[in-house]
């Protein structure tokens, strides 16, 4: 007897349902994880978008023909051609992260993401550097990267697609360009040290100028003293002379005579002292009035 024999038909019966409700359950509960989402289709239209947990669907009605990663993911690093508004050839680098948000638009709207991007990148890269003279690319680069994002973000939203980063990592020139701003740039260099030549040589005459100002202003505040500490013993010796009259004049005379006399006297050898007969007199006449005093 096999197992049909067996078993009876209300067993038979039985056993079919139970693998029927496995199968049903089996099919109509979906666990998504939560790094993804899942689109459920019923009869070929958009039933509804499974979010990260535990969901439920309708066996054989429904079914779930795309799971979406949600992970933020980077395109390839692509190379974009563009001429700027000085009509110089850059080669651009740029770099995409971006994440899909809604699945629903990604999925019927547009078929190749990572394709569609990167041509949406090319053209706003290409649009943006256009406007720009090639300095301005260079200098302005945050500039650039803001509005390539911004545009970037508006294009794709339809395609229910974030875009978190847009990086320009290059900007490369041609040969001849690169060799042009080589020549440029030696040249800037040159003429850069040749003023801070002439400005060190400008510097170094108006401080030797200054040093020169600065003795003679010196030196005549030297021969200020000088005439002023003369005037001032001038002063004294006719104050003196008003005060004493002649005698102290003429003692005065005396005393510088009697010892000039005596420099001469301290020479070595013998010598001859011949004194005048008016400067005998000088004294006589000093220490008279003198005594009169």
């Amino acid at each position: 007897m096999n197992i049909i024999e067996l078993l009876g038909g209300g067993d038979i019966v039985m056993i079919a349902i139970a693998v029927f409700l496995i199968i049903c359950v089996f099919l109509g509960v979906r666990i998504v994880p939560q790094s993804e989402k899942y689109v459920v289709e019923r009869f070929g239209r958009l039933r509804s978008v499974l979010g990260p947990g535990l969901n439920f669907i309708v066996p054989f009605l429904d079914r779930v023909p795309h799971k979406i990663s949600i992970l933020e993911r980077q395109l390839p690093n692509a190379m974009q051609d563009g001429i700027t508004a000085d009509n110089v050839l850059v080669k651009v680098e740029t770099s995409v992260f971006y994440r899909i948000i809604e699945p629903e638009k990604t999925v019927y709207r547009i078929r190749d993401v990572d394709a569609a991007i990167a041509t949406t990148v090319a053209g706003i890269v290409r649009s943006e550097i256009g406007v720009l003279e090639l300095d301005e690319v260079q200098s302005n680069r945050a500039q650039l990267i803001s509005k390539v994002r911004e545009q970037v973000a508006a294009m794709v939203d339809d395609w229910g697609i974030e875009v978190t980063r847009a990086e320009v990592l290059d900007v490369n020139l041609d040969e001849a360009t690169r060799a042009a701003m080589m020549q440029q740039l030696n040249a800037e260099r040159a003429r850069r040290a040749t003023v801070t030549e002439a400005e060190g040589r400008k510097r170094a005459v108006e401080l030797d100028a200054e040093a020169k100002l600065f003795q003679a202003q010196k030196e005549a505040e030297a021969r200020r003293i000088t005439a002023d500490a003369e005037a001032y013993a001038t002063e004294v010796v006719a104050v003196a002379i008003a005060k004493n009259g002649l005698a102290a004049a003429q003692y005065q005379v005396a005393l510088k005579q009697v010892d000039a006399i005596a420099q001469v006297a301290k020479g070595e050898g013998k010598q001859t002292i011949i004194l005048p007969a008016a400067a005998l007199e000088a004294f006589t006449d000093a220490f008279h009035l003198l005594g009169k005093k």
